[in-house]
């Protein structure tokens, strides 16, 4: 089964040009460029040194770790450390949210 991306033109992105959107976590900053149009949203993410999450996330995600490290907490208790290279795809789950914290600082590539 494919993914349905839904009225979404050949859309070229510079990403280091796209305006960054700082997003401040429990602990640490997250910066967002972000591109959004019909039913995706892609963004290129920077986590600071010692970021940690404020929230839980049911969103559906695909997740790139470009750079650094990511650590992907469940609610049910799996901890699950991303190094560079590595990455995760997930569902919308409500009866098992994810959040995420990096100790070294991390840039990924998430789409959503």
């Amino acid at each position: 089964m494919a993914m349905k991306i839904l009225d979404v033109p050949f859309s070229f992105t510079e990403w280091l040009k796209k305006p960054v959107q700082e997003h401040k976590g429990k602990t640490g900053t997250s910066s967002w460029r972000t591109f959004e149009k019909g039913n995706i949203r892609v963004r290129l993410v920077d986590y600071s040194e010692g970021f940690q999450s404020d929230h839980w996330c049911s969103r559906g995600h695909v997740l790139y770790v470009l750079k650094g490290e990511l650590t992907v907490e469940m609610k049910n208790g799996q901890v699950h450390v991303l190094p560079e290279g590595t990455g995760f795809q997930t569902s919308d789950d409500k009866s098992n949210p994810h959040s995420v914290l990096s100790q070294q600082g991390a840039r990924v590539f998430i789409v959503d």
